[in-house]
């Protein structure tokens, strides 16, 4: 049953790239094809990475231990679509010119942080393997994936500096950001408060 919901989630995770796809064939990219593509994959990117830090507060509250099973191909799609983003840019936009992209990274803030998203993912995407997981250790490989909370940050980051007028978008994201964010810092200071409560009242002194 596993494979069978794998198999389907892949399907509908390539969904947005057939799309664009479909839309590229037909003609339909609209006025500036390069700027559709490249925001479409930039999207897509920010929602897989969302999507990513969603499994664990949703396993947890649900309790579906289950959904765990995902969260490996949904990270690795996160960083498909950053890297087709990535193409785009260095590619379709700029074709391959390392002058001028030096430039952009000099001048456009944005850019800088952008990229910077996009290579926090890179050492995720190839330390997601059991074999990469028993070599670093299982502290250690949790504290290297801690890098996909920076990466989604500075992608937000990196989208509400992009746009210039309508800013709703990246602030939605910044929104749901936060909520997950919020929830793994409640998880994670919420045993430390018990301990020091316990603690304190097992040392507390009772008049006779």
């Amino acid at each position: 049953m596993t494979r069978i919901i794998k198999v389907a989630l892949f399907i509908v995770c390539l969904t947005p790239l057939g799309l664009l796809g479909w839309d590229a064939y037909t003609q339909n990219l609209g006025a500036n094809p390069i700027e559709k593509i490249t925001h479409t994959t930039g999207d897509w990117t920010l929602r897989f990475l969302l999507i990513t830090l969603s499994v664990t507060p949703l396993r947890k509250l649900l309790g579906v231990p289950a959904f765990i099973k995902f969260r490996r191909m949904l990270g690795l799609f996160a960083f498909f679509y950053g890297s087709l983003h990535f193409l785009t840019y260095i590619w379709l936009d700029k074709f391959f010119n390392l002058h001028e992209m030096l430039i952009d990274v000099a001048k456009r803030k944005f850019i800088t942080v952008g990229f910077t998203a996009f290579v926090l993912l890179i050492p995720l995407a190839v330390t997601s393997t059991a074999g990469w997981i028993r070599r670093l250790g299982g502290k250690r490989w949790q504290k290297l994936h801690r890098l996909i909370y920076i990466s989604a940050v500075a992608g937000v980051i990196h989208y509400l500096w992009l746009v210039k007028a309508d800013i709703r978008k990246p602030l939605e994201y910044g929104a749901i950001l936060a909520v997950l964010l919020s929830y793994r810092l409640v998880v994670w200071i919420r045993p430390k408060i018990e301990k020091r409560g316990t603690q304190f009242t097992r040392t507390q002194v009772v008049p006779q």
